[in-house]
């Protein structure tokens, strides 16, 4: 990739000021200074982070988790992921422990795919990707509000889903077409 000058399009954090504090996100309102000396207001939502994982079997097939989501209503289809329990906890070890708990599987071997920065217009959110594989069943342990349906299914059908709009869920549109890209490579 070329090498951009990005020094014209920067913005310059001037005042922040935490308005909101909630369970899973803090809220700050930030005042920036624009490249043309203007000011202007930011809204930004504060993410403790998350790890995922996509784990795939011999087989090839996925195990994803149907949760419901309350944000939009809707039950969706999600590969295994949750938030850190703590700043600073290690991202693997976070998505070897939502594995885990959401499907009862640990893995052998474990492929670091991303950091996604999932919304980057309001939150700071970033979520470590992971590939799983050489899997093994245990038994699920998951949090005390969670509930969820795990579902196994071949990757090439959860990726002709995704272009179908049928997966609609961003972490998990990034693992699959990773993952699929990794295993067909």
């Amino acid at each position: 990739m070329k090498d951009f000058d990005d020094s014209r399009i920067l913005e310059q954090n001037v005042s922040s000021e935490r308005v909101f504090d909630g369970i899973i996100l803090h809220v700050d309102h930030l005042t920036n200074r624009l490249p043309n000396g203007k000011l202007a207001k930011r809204e930004v939502a504060r993410h403790i982070g998350a790890s995922a994982v996509l784990p795939v079997d011999d087989d090839g097939s996925v195990y994803l988790v149907r949760q419901f989501r309350s944000p939009i209503d809707q039950v969706l289809l999600e590969i295994p992921a949750g938030k850190l329990d703590f700043k600073g906890e290690d991202r693997l070890e976070a998505a070897q422990r939502e594995l885990r708990e959401e499907t009862g599987l640990t893995a052998q071997s474990w492929t670091h795919l991303n950091d996604m920065l999932s919304t980057v217009g309001f939150c700071d959110e970033c979520i470590s990707l992971f590939l799983a594989r050489g899997l093994s069943s245990g038994d699920c342990d998951p949090d005390d509000d969670e509930f969820l349906n795990v579902v196994k299914m071949p990757l090439a059908e959860a990726v002709d889903m995704v272009m179908r709009n049928e997966i609609r869920d961003a972490k998990t549109i990034c693992a699959l077409m990773m993952g699929w890209k990794i295993l067909n490579a």
